[in-house]
């Protein structure tokens, strides 16, 4: 692991995002902002880009929060700046259009939990701990935590953890569907791998409008969402994208995306 805060690693289109403070957590402050923005604006235009995960560097943890160290002297008007910053950086992550996958290794608290919220899913490590904790320093959610939350888990959830401060475990967290999976620790290289294996051997259009239905979806009426989705559907006809996948299904054997 270098010294730079993000660390890249591309595997033929999926792309690992390492968050990389480890003495600090891998807490985000503005320079890990930055950096994870201006790698997440590189990946927008990708050509053959599959997906990405994100996780942090360490066994401890994810991401323990935003750096309460540069915080705490701000003004207000420092505040809004830092949380448009974060806000801005973790849309990006939201809106890429393949599927993001947090890997959750230990604390993924505050901010962190916020980065996972943005992503398609989340898989954790049987050490992972989750929460919001703001309200314990004096402030509330400012990273999205306040509107992602209650999407992903409801709002009575959400109002208990961003009230309370409370920390919950990665069991819990499976049980809410505040993540997809759970695992131990050793575990999460041979997940990615499988997940790599299994996203190559997709066609990469149709996971792409995939992820784009859902998404754009969720924010219309079902009669629209169900014509965007009839809409993408068909768009899958028009490539060699479908010809390949079906026409391998029907020679009985495996398609060349």
């Amino acid at each position: 692991m270098s010294d730079a805060v993000i660390e890249k690693v591309d595997n033929d289109g999926v792309v690992r995002l390492t968050i990389n403070r480890p003495k600090a957590l891998n807490a985000l402050n503005s320079d890990v902002l930055s950096a994870l923005e201006a790698y997440l604006v590189e990946l927008e235009t990708h050509p053959r880009l599959r997906a990405v995960i994100i996780t942090g560097a360490g066994e401890k943890s994810f991401v323990a929060g935003a750096d309460i160290t540069e915080m705490r002297d701000k003004t207000p008007e420092e505040a809004r700046a830092f949380a448009t910053q974060a806000l801005r950086t973790i849309k990006r992550l939201e809106t890429l259009p393949v599927p993001v996958v947090a890997l959750v290794n230990g604390f993924c608290l505050g901010g962190g939990c916020e980065l996972a919220l943005a992503c398609d899913w989340a898989v954790a490590s049987e050490n992972a701990v989750f929460g919001q904790p703001e309200v314990l320093l004096g402030v509330i959610p400012g990273f999205g935590g306040t509107q992602r939350l209650p999407r992903r888990v409801g709002p009575a959830m959400a109002i208990d953890l961003v009230t309370t401060g409370r920390k919950i475990d990665a069991q819990e967290a499976l049980r809410i569907g505040l993540v997809n999976r759970v695992m131990p620790q050793a575990e999460l290289e041979n997940y990615v791998e499988e997940l790599t294996k299994q996203l190559k051997g997709n066609g990469p259009l149709s996971v792409r409008g995939a992820k784009q239905a859902v998404h754009d979806g969720l924010d219309q009426d079902l009669d629209s969402a169900l014509a965007l989705e009839t809409s993408l559907f068909a768009l899958c006809f028009a490539g060699e994208e479908q010809k390949e996948g079906m026409g391998a299904f029907v020679e009985k054997r495996k398609p060349n995306f």
